[in-house]
């Protein structure tokens, strides 16, 4: 697998799309997916949007549960690695980082956080 470090300031405002949820790796026990040294493995959903172009969103793989993290909160992503891959027919980008945390004096959009 070919890992490519990605410059997060060339980005721009990365947003929390999806709060943190723990990465399953069997959905049949519901068993938590874990690194090489057996910590729990989470994803965040986050949305990227350069330059006024359309928003993207990516999933981003994190070990640990990130704290703090709300859906529509800015972010800091720290050690973004993306990673090609290919399997079979399949294939595609993942990506993931050494930290996902919650920019300090910025709070959730309105409207979001689950909230009914």
């Amino acid at each position: 697998m070919q890992s490519i470090p990605v410059d997060t300031a060339r980005l721009g405002v990365l947003r929390c799309a999806i709060a943190p949820e723990a990465k399953i790796s069997n959905p049949e026990t519901q068993e938590v997916k874990k690194d090489r040294d057996g910590n729990p493995v989470y994803t965040v959903a986050v949305t990227v949007r350069q330059d006024r172009r359309r928003i993207s969103v990516i999933e981003i793989a994190v070990t640990g549960e990130p704290k703090g993290i709300e859906e529509g909160q800015i972010v800091k992503v720290t050690g973004l690695t993306a990673f090609v891959w290919a399997m079979g027919d399949r294939h595609g980008v993942s990506f993931r980082a050494d930290a996902i945390t919650p920019v300090p004096g910025t709070t959730a959009a309105p409207g979001k956080g689950g909230g009914a």
